[in-house]
């Protein structure tokens, strides 16, 4: 134990205060061996030099992103769902096209099943003093599909293209705020600089596979992608034909380690039951993305694997706060408190799933507040608060949701629980394209109505919630949830590099959502992969994305 440390004293000479306070954090016992992995990974320490602070020698990879003993040059067949749009890294926003472009496309870091980043396109990243300015060594020696070394000028116009309003980029509720074109800067041909709006503790996040969009393209990419698939990944378009499928072939100019599999097949369907059989029947491999509701025959049958991933995807019901009886805060509340959240996870869910404490912090975030008292059915209480805002009586309102997943399900176990405290809730469920339409007040059913259901892919941080979901200023904010002390908290999460600080703060924010709550949170589901026994090496993420690189036949 003197060797180990002699070793930790003189790696600390050399790291910042912030990254010395998270290891006396660990030393001390309030960070945990997975907050310190994660959080050390976000400033910047080396996955080695985690390890070894963490006592455990050797960490590399997590398993699941090992490479596999299989068979060589399979082929392996995926069904996934049909992308609604054009394939284009800077607009897509759906699970068809984000598999699609990731491909062939790569990161500048990704983000693992267990939070941790893990170098890609970048072999490192460090903030400044406040975290105003974080720097990015790029990998020497990549190659776009073209033949073109990237360098930091692709990265530099890769991100002023997303974050630039004039394209109306996807990403644009990931920069808003915090990153603006110009924004991002080369120092020289393997270093960038991104210069941010104000401090932000967890910016490697927003440009790591965490951002879907943020697939590394050429400088002078020009809205062409379905012509040239030119990215830097280990496959290659072989072929897309839209509302049928696409192949992908082995990349044997990779800078990694190539491909294990020589191809890989990609099947769309409309429909979830269609994948089911065509898994059950030997046609396909792997269904990318398996609801639990319409999976449940294949979730303990033991012809498949089931590669279960803990995520933040949710399904956030928003109360606009302006108008309408929704406009109290106790009709809120008695809202959440007529939910059954057990019976939300563990029958709609069929247990894969977490129950939501009606807020973005869910239960695996290092920065959650687990002090938090968990909210729960009481509709003795729910009564009350009705009774005290004056509609003893009840009300009529309309829930609009999209004909997505289990949403249709959900919407109408809330309808009978608030059946119970006298709201009489009617339902209008929508085509999933029709009801977020443009995705901005006055074109969007989802943003227009006064009670709705959305659903949100996992991220690696709540950042994206906590802000475009709930500020006075967030780009969607169907609540029009306007709090100025809420403002402040998230403004205060955002900007600490601390990870005590982070908790502090997401703690009060936890609090304040559930005395206002403009939104309930009834569970985090986890993302499933369904997989023909025997297919093994894949590398799904909450996110919807396959890393098959490494998959084979055992």
């Amino acid at each position: 134990m003197k060797q180990y440390a002699n070793w930790l004293d003189k790696i600390r000479k050399g790291l910042t205060p912030v990254e010395n306070h998270l290891i006396d954090g660990y030393v001390d016992g309030r960070v945990s061996r997975r907050e310190l992995l994660r959080y050390g990974s976000l400033l910047g320490l080396s996955l080695p030099v985690l390890g070894r602070v963490s006592l455990v020698a050797g960490f590399g990879v997590a398993p699941s992103m090992a490479r596999a003993n299989v068979q060589p040059d399979a082929t392996i067949r995926v069904a996934c769902p049909a992308p609604q749009a054009t394939i284009d890294p800077v607009l897509a926003g759906d699970y068809g096209p984000i598999l699609m472009f990731q491909q062939v496309g790569e990161f500048l870091c990704v983000d693992g099943p267990d939070l941790v980043l893990r170098p890609s396109l970048a072999t490192s990243w460090k903030p400044n003093q406040d975290g105003t300015v974080w720097t990015f060594t790029l990998r020497k020696g990549v190659k776009f599909h073209s033949g073109a070394e990237m360098k930091a000028d692709d990265v530099v116009a890769t991100i002023d293209r997303l974050a630039d309003p004039k394209n109306s980029s996807n990403a644009l509720s990931v920069f808003k705020g915090i990153l603006q074109k110009g924004g991002t800067k080369k120092v020289d041909d393997y270093t960038v600089e991104f210069h941010l709006d104000g401090p932000n503790g967890n910016f490697p996040y927003l440009v790591s596979s965490d951002n879907y969009n943020a697939i590394v393209l050429s400088a002078n990419y020009s809205g062409d992608f379905e012509k040239t698939w030119n990215g830097t990944g280990p496959f290659r378009i072989e072929k897309f034909t839209r509302n049928v499928g696409a192949s992908f072939v082995r990349n044997e100019d990779y800078w990694g380690p190539k491909a294990l599999p020589a191809k890989t097949e990609f099947t769309f369907y409309r429909d979830i039951q269609p994948q089911i059989l065509a898994l059950q029947a030997g046609q396909v491999d792997i269904i990318n993305k398996l609801p639990a509701l319409a999976g449940v025959a294949l979730l303990n049958d033991p012809a498949f694997e089931i590669i279960r991933i803990r995520s933040t995807a949710s399904q956030p019901v928003h109360m606009q706060c302006n108008i309408g009886p929704f406009k109290d805060a106790r009709i809120r509340q008695a809202v959440a408190l007529s939910i059954d959240r057990e019976k939300l996870v563990n029958g709609l869910m069929k247990g894969q799933a977490v129950v939501g404490n009606d807020s973005p912090f869910a239960p695996i975030y290092p920065s959650t507040d687990p002090s938090v008292t968990q909210r729960k059915q009481n509709i003795q209480r729910a009564k009350e608060l009705m009774k005290a805002a004056g509609v003893e009586k009840g009300f009529q309102a309309t829930l609009t949701a999209s004909q997505f997943l289990e949403i249709p399900a959900y919407a109408q176990l809330i309808q009978s629980w608030v059946k119970e405290i006298g709201v009489d809730l009617k339902l209008n469920i929508m085509d999933r394209g029709a009801f977020y339409g443009d995705v901005v007040p006055g074109q969007s059913p989802w943003i227009d109505s006064e009670m709705g259901i959305g659903d949100f892919g996992h991220r690696g941080v709540p950042n994206v919630l906590l802000k475009s979901l709930l500020t006075s200023t967030g780009a969607w904010n169907p609540a029009k949830f306007h709090n100025e002390e809420y403002d402040r908290l998230v403004e205060n999460y955002v900007a600490s590099l601390d990870l005590e600080a982070q908790r502090e703060n997401a703690g009060k924010i936890q609090r304040l959502l559930l005395e206002e709550t403009p939104v309930l949170f009834g569970y985090f589901y986890d993302h499933l992969t369904a997989t023909k026994k025997g297919v093994v090496g894949i590398q799904a993420t909450a996110m919807g994305q396959l890393f098959l690189e490494g998959a084979g036949i055992a």
